[in-house]
């Protein structure tokens, strides 16, 4: 049955749309009061590949509009008749629904397509699972993962790192492991590539690196699932501490698929102090809340510049990370100059937090203070993220 739609749901309905680009594949939406969407997509049978694509990214998209709290995209399909010129009806494949384009969902139709709530059975292996995540490119995010992951294991823990920035992987470089390939044991799963006390997988291992990645949404899905799950990590008896995934920049296919299907225990946002930053931010920080995922706080990166006379200069802007930080209610895990260490360390392959000194110790801190947090989900509630009109 389909019934009137609200104002509040219509002008949502509207929105949508708008972000999606009115397009014509898009057979009906289904919006209820509390904001959970469901998109109903007109899929191609004899492309199942793009019409995956196409609903991975329709949910994204749907996702980043202001008042949606879920999203969820049904693929229907019908199959053309096989004869050129036939005014038959079309087949219908098994278990699929036409849906008229601008029609209302019943109450029960919505109700058999909601998301599921995040995946809480942990991996064989893995004890606790920690994103490193940016919705913008380029400010430090790989960098902070990798070190983050060096100094956990300096500290005693038993680390792992997954580098699933498929379209730009760095952790080889980063760990001085770029001429390593993974081997894989008598189960036929990968054997992480270990280096500076700790495990880590990535793409860059499995690839020409002078060759593009130009894969879609499922392919990348499929390629982050398989480093996840068909990987010997760790065992039921000795398994790792804290695995550590540096995501792509954005909040696309990636991100989701590692938001909603992987057993995330928390994350972290990076992000530098330019206003631009901060913007992307909000979006990423919006992603985490509506897949469940708890945010333990925002690092800032490229946080000034020291000159030799003890100055600080301010390239980037000052304060921007703290600002954002207090706009989402949550804290301000530690801040990041501009230090040569850093960048030496991950152009040689020798992470700064493998190390001594002072770029060592900033990230020790920080590590540190995600440590506390990680543990105090354990006992309270996550921070939970405000957004401001």
């Amino acid at each position: 049955m389909f019934r009137g739609k609200s104002r509040q749901t219509d002008k949502l309905d509207t929105r949508i749309r708008e972000a999606l680009g009115n397009p014509e594949w898009l057979q009906g939406i289904a919006v209820k009061p509390d904001g959970a969407v469901t998109l109903v997509i007109d899929a191609d049978p004899n492309a199942l590949d793009a019409s995956e694509a196409r609903r991975v990214e329709a949910e994204a998209r749907a996702m980043n509009v202001k008042g949606v709290t879920s999203a969820r995209a049904m693929l229907t399909a019908e199959r053309t008749p096989s004869s050129a010129h036939t005014h038959s009806e079309p087949q219908q494949r098994p278990g699929t629904q036409r849906v008229r384009k601008g029609a209302r969902l019943s109450d029960e139709a919505i109700s058999q397509g909601q998301p599921g709530t995040p995946a809480t059975d942990r991996i064989p292996g893995i004890s606790r699972i920690l994103v490193v995540a940016s919705a913008k490119g380029g400010v430090g995010k790989s960098t902070v993962a990798v070190n983050l992951a060096a100094a956990f294991a300096k500290q005693g823990l038993r680390t792992g790192l997954l580098d699933a920035d498929i379209y730009g992987p760095s952790a080889p470089t980063m760990l001085g492991t770029s001429g390593e390939a993974p081997q894989t044991n008598a189960d036929g799963n990968l054997v992480p590539v270990k280096a500076h006390g700790i495990d880590s997988l990535s793409i860059g291992y499995l690839s020409d690196p002078d060759a593009p990645m130009i894969w879609r949404g499922p392919i990348v899905m499929s390629a982050i699932t398989q480093m996840l799950n068909d990987a010997a990590w760790g065992t039921p008896d000795d398994p790792l501490d804290l695995l550590i995934i540096d995501t792509p920049p954005g909040t696309g296919d990636a991100q989701l698929t590692i938001a909603q299907r992987v057993p995330v225990t928390a994350a972290v946002l990076v992000t530098t102090p330019q206003e631009v930053a901060l913007a992307d931010v909000r979006r990423g920080a919006a992603m985490f809340s509506k897949t469940a995922v708890p945010v333990l706080g925002v690092i800032e990166t490229m946080s000034w510049f020291e000159d030799p006379t003890g100055a600080r200069h301010y390239l980037m802007g000052e304060g921007g990370g703290q600002k954002i930080a207090d706009a989402l209610g949550l804290p301000l895990l530690g801040q990041l100059p501009m230090l040569s260490e850093i960048r030496e360390g991950g152009d040689s392959g020798k992470p700064a937090a493998a190390g001594n000194g002072s770029a060592a110790n900033l990230f020790h801190e920080i590590a540190r203070s995600v440590a506390l947090n990680l543990d105090s989900l354990q006992t309270k509630a996550p921070p939970r993220i405000i957004f401001e009109d």
